[in-house]
């Protein structure tokens, strides 16, 4: 395994189905070719969930000069499929990612995510392979004596019963369609996030009891 790789999770799940052919290949600067998807690039960190052959996945942070490039599946982007070079222009020429600044002529629609909703429909529609940018601002409170920022708790502990386990509760998160492996954490990161399936985006907060929350995130969705 390179020395480049970074765990945020310890694990690995064994998939009812065997990886498919359309994944993403994460190429490192030391040649190192890793199959999966992209899960997040903001900042100088890439999230890259790993395939391997016997059908398991896990969960790495990359930083991003490590990265030669990365080659996007044909199957999940369409026709207009490539990769990221290293170039500095990870943004195929449109946005500032590492910034978070957002391509110009997209769409924007903002929610309010309540606390003690399990999940609030965004009203969007979401297809394989695009690129949203969420921009939340607010704080919630979450339990007695508890309040965060879309961040999330900091040094959070892991918990089992949240919809993400290993990262931060009270964060904002997402989630595409009904599939509860389609939830992905958002927290207060402004680059883009790339969708891994098609469906409807969903938003919620990363916490497993949500009776006793109160207040919102004010979310500003580019797509």
């Amino acid at each position: 395994m390179s020395p480049t790789y970074r765990f945020v999770a310890a694990w690995t799940l064994t998939l009812a189905l065997p990886c498919t052919s359309a994944a993403d290949t994460l190429v490192l600067r030391d040649g190192t070719r890793v199959r999966g998807a992209v899960l997040t690039l903001r900042g100088g960190t890439i999230e890259f969930e790993e395939y391997n052959a016997r059908g398991q996945r896990r969960v790495v942070r990359v930083n991003r000069n490590d990265v030669a490039r990365i080659e996007f599946d044909d199957a999940s982007l369409g026709s207009g499929a490539g990769g990221y070079g290293s170039g500095g222009d990870w943004g195929g020429g449109s946005g500032d990612w590492g910034g978070g600044g957002r391509p110009s002529g997209m769409r924007e629609r903002t929610v309010s995510v309540s606390a003690s909703a399990p999940w609030t429909d965004t009203g969007i529609n979401v297809r394989p392979g695009q690129e949203i940018y969420l921009e939340a601002t607010g704080n919630v409170r979450w339990g007695p004596d508890r309040r965060d920022g879309p961040e999330g708790e900091n040094d959070s502990p892991y918990n089992p019963g949240r919809p993400i386990p290993n990262r931060a509760a009270a964060a904002l998160i997402g989630r595409v369609g009904g599939d509860p492996s389609e939830v992905f954490f958002i927290g207060a990161g402004r680059g883009p996030i790339r969708m891994r399936q098609g469906g409807r985006l969903f938003l919620g907060i990363n916490d497993d009891v949500l009776q006793d929350n109160s207040g919102s995130f004010r979310v500003v969705i580019g797509y």
